[in-house]
């Protein structure tokens, strides 16, 4: 039953809403004197509207919005934050090249740019669709907790909302904008010079996204607009909804096609004839083969190689003036005319034409007899369908009904195909990572193909609805169950490879795989390892800086030292690191000597000597490591000798 307003009516509104009707165009978003937004009137579009002149004013093309100069200033303003282990809720700590972080994805991605920088091969997400039931992040960090006190809202420990984007504020385009900006930015940075983004989203957003994309990654690097059919119907405006939308942008080029069928060709030439002996035969500059059975061998010129550090062939096995046995030679061109002209040369009948991948050639006795392996590219079509629902994947990890529309499994398996279809040691990130499918999806797919695809997960810690299942089940927040969910489908996964059985619903073909990681390191956005007197000494005095024991926080361990380290100094998290004690002083070797840290305290100048010995890439003490500056040139003066090329900082 509704309630009396008890109020006169708000004229200027419903003025506005008449304009509405019959001017959509001149319709805006802007705020009023508390902050909040409101429709308003554009009225010097209204004016060109109701004129037949051109209205003064210079014109150009722009997407705009309420806040869109907050939203840049706010990707690029740095924090003084940090990543925490969290090695207890990890899996497979040790060995692991996976990442699960919980946080603020915008947080998280400024945190990355250093270790991640141009490294990430392919980035997914499925971000809020704005459909007035979504939590859109707040990023303007000075707005008060008292300033937005009358709207309904949920504040983290920093004062920032995030607040439930209902229908009853309107749903407000410039939120979602000024929430998407930011993010893109920093996420085109983390991509490879051939990366690419997918962003699954709907009707909703789908105009601004594509807008917000043009500027941030550049119209010519618009790939495509895929249709993905949905398994789910939804209908809005008496319209039922079949499909949403998966747009993809790379970074600065893309080749978008994937490996269709292998065809093969039979071209029958002869070096020589079966009544003469068998030539030896010598490859042309650019040939690229792995080695052949073992046997007596006649050298040839040695056939240099590409960088991706293929062995090459050096021989040809011939025995007695002949072939000993039938060899297999796999081989492949750098491009079709080496190809081309290599048979020119050594074959009868010609070959004129060439087209192709080559891949495999053969040599069956005294007969040079190639057989020419094409693997054929189809490019993508713009519609994908998939007849996998989410809520199945999860079902069968027997967390049913744990997560609303959870994306498929073989939807994103079939995204990630596309872009690292070739390179399996590739990276990719989610940053709205939710219940982890794409973790799914990468383990999965490494299991089928052999790939060793490692995965960033990145999810806030949003909390469950205490009447939800998923509560019920124990997940206090989303974080929970990505990381349960990923540590379930891992262990199907292992016992499936276990099994050597693909008859299982995990695997498409019949190719076998030893391991794959089915591991995550948990990292959790905090503060600053440092206390503010390591950011501002110069506030200090003398004898306030002799009163503190330390600049470092007391609740801060060796662990959280080493990775606040390694994100300033841009090394990739995933990295292996061991710790040894020499001379009783805990050393943490990361990478072997890609970054060597020592956090104790009085550190001798024989551990120095022993680090400078291994002759690391990068070493980092405390700074109260060290109790005089004598001590600390003598540190510097120890690698100058001992090892020169190290680079070397306290914190």
């Amino acid at each position: 039953m509704e309630k009396l307003k008890l109020e006169t009516p708000d004229l200027t509104q419903q003025n506005i809403d008449r304009i509405a009707e019959l001017f959509p165009s001149a319709i805006t978003e802007t705020k009023d004197e508390n902050g909040k937004l409101k429709r308003a009137i554009n009225f010097t579009v209204l004016k060109q509207l109701l004129s037949d002149e051109v209205v003064d004013g210079e014109e150009c093309y722009e997407f705009t919005w309420v806040g869109k100069k907050q939203s840049i200033i706010e990707g690029n303003r740095p924090i003084r934050k940090t990543l925490r282990p969290a090695k207890e809720e990890s899996k497979n700590w040790d060995t692991t090249e996976n990442l699960y972080i919980e946080g603020d994805n915008l947080e998280v991605l400024k945190l990355l740019q250093n270790s991640y920088m141009n490294s990430i091969k392919m980035i997914y997400i499925d971000p809020p669709y704005n459909t007035g039931n979504d939590f859109i992040y707040r990023d303007d960090f000075k707005v008060s907790r008292e300033e937005y006190e009358d709207e309904i809202g949920v504040y983290d420990e920093d004062d920032n909302r995030l607040f439930k984007n209902t229908e009853t504020n309107g749903r407000f385009h410039s939120d979602w904008c000024s929430m998407m900006y930011p993010r893109l930015q920093l996420a085109r940075n983390l991509l490879s010079d051939d990366g690419v983004i997918f962003i699954s989203i709907d009707d909703n957003e789908v105009d601004n996204l594509r807008k917000i994309c043009d500027e941030v990654f550049g119209e010519e690097n618009f790939v495509s607009l895929i249709t993905v059919n949905r398994t789910s119907e939804i209908a809005t405006n008496n319209v039922v909804q079949k499909s949403e939308y998966c747009l993809v942008y790379s970074k600065m080029y893309f080749n978008f096609f994937v490996k269709g069928k292998t065809k093969y060709t039979i071209s029958r030439g002869t070096v020589g004839n079966a009544k003469q002996t068998m030539p030896v035969i010598e490859f042309p500059k650019g040939l690229r083969c792995n080695n052949i059975k073992d046997g007596t061998y006649q050298e040839t010129r040695k056939i240099i190689g590409s960088s991706e550090n293929i062995e090459n062939i050096d021989v040809i096995v011939v025995e007695n003036g002949k072939l000993k046995y039938p060899v297999r030679l796999k081989a492949k061109w750098r491009s079709s005319n080496d190809m081309r002209n290599f048979f020119i040369n050594n074959c009868q009948p010609t070959v004129a034409k060439i087209s192709g991948i080559i891949e495999e050639i053969y040599f069956e006795g005294d007969r040079f007899m190639p057989q020419i392996k094409k693997l054929t590219y189809e490019k993508i079509s713009s519609l994908i369908n998939y007849n996998k629902r989410g809520s199945n994947d999860l079902a069968s990890l027997k967390l049913n009904n744990i997560f609303d529309f959870p994306k498929s499994v073989h939807l994103i398996k079939n995204l990630i195909s596309i872009c690292v279809e070739k390179e399996k040691n590739s990276i990719v990130l989610d940053f709205y990572s939710g219940s982890s499918t794409t973790a799914h999806a990468v383990m999965q797919l490494n299991a089928e193909d052999g790939g060793n695809r490692k995965f960033i997960m990145v999810q806030l810690p949003e909390a469950t609805d205490e009447k939800s299942e998923a509560y019920k089940a124990g997940y206090k927040n989303i974080c929970e169950i990505g990381k349960e969910r990923i540590r379930r489908a891992g262990k199907k996964i292992e016992e499936e490879l276990e099994a050597k059985s693909n008859k299982g619903d995990l695997f498409d073909d019949e190719e076998e795989v030893k391991t794959v990681d089915t591991g995550f390191r948990v990292l959790k956005v905090d503060d600053t390892n440092m206390k503010d007197v390591y950011y501002s000494a110069g506030e200090y005095s003398q004898q306030m800086l002799l009163n503190l024991e330390s600049n470092i926080k007391e609740d801060r361990n060796d662990m959280d030292l080493l990775y606040g380290v390694l994100l300033d100094w841009g090394v990739p998290l995933s990295l292996p690191h061991t710790t040894e004690t020499i001379e009783g002083k805990r050393v943490h070797f990361v990478n072997e000597d890609n970054l060597v840290a020592c956090f104790e305290e009085s550190v001798s100048e024989a551990v120095v000597r022993e680090i400078a010995k291994r002759k690391p890439e990068r070493v980092v003490f405390r700074d109260s490591s060290f109790s005089s500056s004598p001590e600390k040139i003598n540190v510097t003066e120890i690698f100058k000798t001992l090892s020169p090329d190290t680079s070397v900082k306290v914190i």
